[in-house]
C-alpha cells in the first residue's frame, strides 16, 4: 500500500509533529506533500528518510495549488490520500476526486467547541468543511469529544474513526540528568518548584491564568512557558506587571531531539523533566497532547480541557487533575502540588494507551477499511 499524506503546512506545530511520529510507526510506503511552509518538521521528516514536496500554495484561496496536486497524486499512483489540517482537507481530497483517488482518509486535528485552528466557527466554515468531507471515505477523529463534534456537525457516524494521537513513551521517561542540564541553561535554580506550560503562546491557551496563578505563591515557584506565538509579549508584560519577571522563562520552541546535543534550545522531553508540575488553563483542547507527555515524564498535570484524560475511566486519570480556568483554582492546586512533591518521576500505565505504536496500528486498519482488497495484519495491542 502507498500513501501520500497531504497537510497544509510543516512548521512546528503538534499536528506536524504527529505526522511526522506516526510516518515513523506506520508500515507502508508513504510520502509527504505540504501546501506551504516545508519548515523544521518538513526537514525533520526529510531526515527520516520520507520524500517531502512542497505546493508553494500562496494563500488560502489560490486554486492554482488543485491541478499540481492532483497531477502529483496521480504520477504518485497512490492507493489512498490522507490530509491533514484544515485547508490541506479541503483541497487534498477535491485534488484526489480530480486524479481518480477516492480511497480518502482526512485526520480532524484541532476542532473544538467554538474554534477549529484557531478559526472561529462560523456558518461558511462548517459549510465548506463539510462540503469537503463528503469526498472522502473517513474522517479519523483524535478523540472521542472530536468525533461527538463532528457527528454534531452532520457528519455520519459510519464515517468517524476514533484514532487518538500517541506518543513515544520511551522517549519522555523522567531524565534527571537532563532536569540538571536544562535547569542550569535556563538559569533556574535546583531548589524551584518549576510550573510547566507547553502549548502556541496564543489567548486562547490562558497562560495568563498560570502568571496569575504565580503571583500568589511563594517566591521558589517559577514558571516555564514552551512555545512560540503572537501572545508572548503581552505575557511577557504582564509578568513584569506581576512582578515575576525573574520568575518567569520563556524557552520558545522546543528544539527536535536531534538539535539538543549540538548546544541549541533543549527538547521538549527535557523541558518537561526540569519541570516540577504541568498546568493547562486552555478551556478548549481537541486532545492534550502535551498533558500526555507530562504524565509519561512522571508529572503531575492540571488541567482545565483534555480529552484524552476525560476518555480514560477515573480510575486510570492518576496524577491528573481539573481545574476551573481561573487563577484562584490554579494558586489553590500548586499550593497544595508544591507542599507534596512526589519521592519519584515514574510515569501512571494509562499512558501505554496513548502509545504511537497502538496508534499507527489503529490507523492501519482505517487504511484497510477504504481501500479496496486490502486485508492488513496488524498487532492488536
Amino acid at each position: 500500500m502507498k500513501i501520500l499524506h497531504i497537510i497544509t503546512g510543516l512548521g512546528v506545530g503538534g499536528a506536524e509533529q504527529q505526522l511526522r511520529l506516526l510516518l515513523r510507526h506506520l508500515p507502508v510506503e508513504c510520502d509527504v506533500a505540504t501546501l506551504t511552509d516545508a519548515g523544521a518538521v518538513a526537514h525533520g521528516i526529510v531526515a527520516d528518510g520520507t520524500r517531502v514536496t512542497d505546493l508553494g500554495m500562496a494563500g488560502n484561496q489560490d486554486v492554482t495549488v488543485l491541478p499540481r496536486l492532483a497531477r502529483l497524486i496521480r504520477s504518485g499512483r497512490y492507493d489512498a490520500v490522507h490530509t491533514h489540517l484544515y485547508r490541506a482537507c479541503l483541497y487534498g481530497r477535491v485534488a484526489a476526486r480530480l486524479a481518480g483517488v477516492r480511497a480518502v482518509v482526512a485526520t480532524e486535528h484541532s476542532l473544538g467547541d467554538s474554534q477549529m485552528e484557531g478559526r472561529a466557527l462560523t456558518t461558511g466554515v462548517r459549510a465548506l468543511y463539510l462540503a469537503g468531507e463528503r469526498l472522502g471515505r473517513m474522517t479519523v477523529a483524535v478523540s472521542p469529544a472530536v468525533g461527538r463534534r463532528l457527528h454534531r456537525w452532520g457528519v455520519p457516524r459510519k464515517r468517524i474513526r476514533v484514532v487518538p494521537n500517541g506518543i513515544d513513551v520511551d522517549r519522555f521517561r523522567f531524565d534527571p540528568a537532563a532536569r540538571v542540564r536544562t535547569r542550569r541553561r535556563l538559569g533556574l535554580p535546583d531548589t524551584a518548584y518549576v510550573v510547566g506550560g507547553v502549548g502556541r503562546l496564543t489567548g486562547g491557551k490562558r497562560f495568563d491564568v498560570l502568571l496569575h496563578a504565580a503571583a500568589q505563591l511563594p517566591e521558589d515557584v517559577a514558571v516555564l512557558l514552551v512555545g512560540a506565538g503572537p501572545q508572548e509579549d503581552e505575557l511577557r508584560r504582564l509578568a513584569h506587571r506581576l512582578g515575576l519577571a525573574g520568575r518567569v522563562r520563556f524557552a520558545g520552541e522546543a528544539a527536535h531531539e536531534e538539535s539538543e546535543e549540538e548546544g541549541g534550545a533543549p527538547a521538549l522531553p527535557s523541558l518537561l523533566s526540569a519541570m516540577d508540575t504541568l498546568a493547562s488553563p486552555s478551556p478548549e483542547e481537541a486532545f492534550g497532547l502535551a498533558l500526555v507527555e507530562g504524565l509519561a515524564t512522571g508529572l503531575p498535570v492540571l488541567y482545565t480541557s483534555c480529552p484524552a484524560l476525560d476518555d480514560l475511566p477515573a480510575d486510570a486519570r492518576t496524577n491528573a487533575s481539573y481545574r476551573p480556568s481561573d487563577p484562584d483554582s490554579f494558586a489553590q492546586a500548586l499550593y497544595g502540588l508544591r507542599d507534596a512533591r512526589p519521592p519519584n518521576r515514574s510515569a501512571p500505565a494509562s499512558v501505554g494507551h496513548y502509545s504511537i505504536t497502538r496508534s499507527a496500528d489503529q490507523l492501519m486498519r482505517v487504511y484497510a477499511s477504504v481501500v479496496p482488497g486490502q486485508n492488513l495484519e496488524v498487532n492488536p495491542r
